[in-house]
């Protein structure tokens, strides 16, 4: 798999949620001290998850975590940069907007445009604990934007039309329907 090391492409997969389940509506607890051990499970696997999907990023509450740790990667499968995010909050966004085609592994083959803050910077813990900081533009801003939202129980069809989010969750219904009768 993508230039995970030997831990990741061992990790075990865990199995993503589907729209409508709740735990996807729930807002993440802050990871604490006493989650060290838990965290460091989870991350391998959320990358393995994500990477298997295939996704850019994925949020813990998708695969039924409540713990504030997000995994993204936007880079090209050749040279791959995982990043893992405990805590992970913004705290700046830029004035100018962005819109770009978003998806989510939660909301399987959907897909709408969707208008975010063009920068932003990232405030997290890595994997050891270090405070950092990241800057992001494009398609990294519009991933950092969407899994944090992740965190706090809101989804990409949220910042859709009531219109367009009814005919988008109406298709994913169908497909879920459909394929259960498969």
């Amino acid at each position: 798999m993508r230039g995970m090391s030997e831990t990741e492409t061992s990790a075990p997969l865990l199995p993503i949620l589907i729209y409508p389940n709740p735990v996807l509506r729930k807002t993440a607890r802050p990871v604490t001290a006493l989650d060290a051990d838990d965290v460091r499970a989870l991350v391998p696997s959320m990358f393995a998850s994500m990477y298997k999907a295939p996704g850019i990023g994925l949020a813990a509450n998708q695969i039924g975590s409540l713990l504030r740790v997000i995994v993204v990667d936007v880079a090209p499968k050749e040279q791959p940069a995982p990043i893992a995010l405990i805590n992970p909050e913004i705290i700046v966004k830029s004035g100018e907007t962005a819109t770009q085609e978003e998806g989510c592994l939660s909301i399987p083959d959907q897909y709408a445009e969707v208008t975010r803050p063009a920068r932003v910077k990232v405030r997290y813990q890595d994997l050891n604990g270090m405070k950092k900081e990241i800057e992001a533009e494009g398609l990294l801003s519009a991933c950092l934007q969407h899994e944090i939202d992740h965190l706090n129980g809101v989804l990409f069809v949220d910042y859709l039309s009531v219109l367009k989010r009814n005919m988008l969750l109406r298709k994913l219904a169908k497909a879920v329907r459909e394929q259960k009768a498969r």
